[in-house]
């Protein structure tokens, strides 16, 4: 398969995949400082520095998100590695925070994230995965294509987390957590519609 003008080569480290992997390397201090806040909490000493100083590490893998998009594009540097480095990155931070945030029988963290929200987008991404593989094995190529709700339902994930990490109060924190499930269900549908239509099934 040739490669686009405008694609550089797998090997070639862009400005735009070299923001990626700081965003990467920025996800373990996240999950670092989060764990020293729950030791605080366990000692009863609970340091909520440590939570800020997590929620800013969050915000700005978020930020360098968007800015790792908007380079790759105005440089005309999109290559392979950012387009598999970039989801990847969203989903190990989207994963560590809910893992470190969704603790049922702890809790240290009022409000916390529900048991059921998590599952769901665990349950979501692994889908995701395998129909990824599925789709590659019988028609050996995948077109993949974030949709508006996977783009929506990933921003206001992060508002959800966002929120957990500076503990505002279960009203405000409930309409997000329903509003991403929607738009994580809708995503769910959008995306296997997707891949039926890859697999020629439809």
């Amino acid at each position: 398969m040739s490669v686009p003008a405008n694609e550089v080569k797998l090997a070639e480290l862009t400005l735009a995949t070299k923001v990626t992997i700081a965003r990467i390397l920025g996800i373990p201090v996240f999950i670092l400082l989060m764990i020293y806040y729950f030791i605080s909490l366990e000692k009863g000493v609970p340091n909520d520095n440590l939570r800020y100083v997590a929620f800013g590490f969050f915000v700005a893998i978020i930020a360098t998100d968007a800015l790792d998009g908007y380079l790759a594009r105005c440089r005309n540097e999109v290559s392979t590695l950012g387009a598999l480095l970039d989801p990847l990155a969203d989903k190990m931070l989207v994963l560590s925070s809910l893992v470190l945030l969704t603790r049922p029988g702890f809790g240290e963290l009022d409000p916390q994230l529900p048991v059921w929200f998590s599952v769901t987008l665990i349950s979501r991404d692994a889908f995701l995965i395998v129909g990824y593989f599925v789709i590659h094995a019988v028609s050996n190529h995948v077109d993949v294509k974030p949709s508006i709700a996977g783009k929506g339902s990933t921003f206001l994930v992060a508002i959800t987390v966002g929120c957990v990490l500076m503990q505002v109060p279960d009203p405000v924190l409930n309409v997000f957590i329903v509003l991403s499930a929607l738009c994580v269900i809708v995503s769910w549908w959008q995306y296997l519609q997707s891949g039926l239509k890859q697999m020629h099934y439809q």
